[in-house]
């Protein structure tokens, strides 16, 4: 399965490539804008991503406005519901507004930092997901 990991920060974005490793070959963004054009090349090459796990918190293009993206061009593609990828937020930030909005947008889950692997792997598995 394919993966993006999108986060700014080197230490987290090393933490999630080692938790999901197991679980597909991970590629990485360092901001929002990175990730659509990354999420635009897997599409165009027949390889869309399955999980997208995206930070809100980054430069250039933050992640709730990402994902609105994100659900955009699924939408534009003729993509829908569960057939689109599968968006984890794993974020800082804890507050009821991001989250609201995050599921507003339409994200299947929400980890808040620092990441528990258990916790992570309760939600895969809850999306279907099962690592090696």
């Amino acid at each position: 399965m394919k993966i993006l990991i999108v986060e700014d920060d080197f230490t987290s974005r090393k933490l999630l490539q080692n938790l999901l490793k197991s679980y597909g070959d991970c590629d990485v963004a360092v901001n929002g804008q990175e990730a659509l054009d990354a999420f635009e090349v897997a599409s165009a090459a027949n390889e869309a991503y399955r999980l997208v796990c995206l930070d809100i918190m980054m430069p250039v293009m933050n992640g709730q406005e990402t994902l609105k993206e994100i659900r955009s061009r699924e939408k534009v593609a003729g993509i829908k519901g569960l057939d689109g990828v599968k968006v984890v937020m794993t974020t800082a930030m804890d507050d009821a507004e991001n989250v609201m909005s995050a599921f507003d947008s339409q994200c299947e889950g929400y980890l808040v930092k620092p990441i528990d692997k258990s916790k992570l792997e309760e939600l895969l598995a809850s999306l279907g997901f099962q690592g090696n």
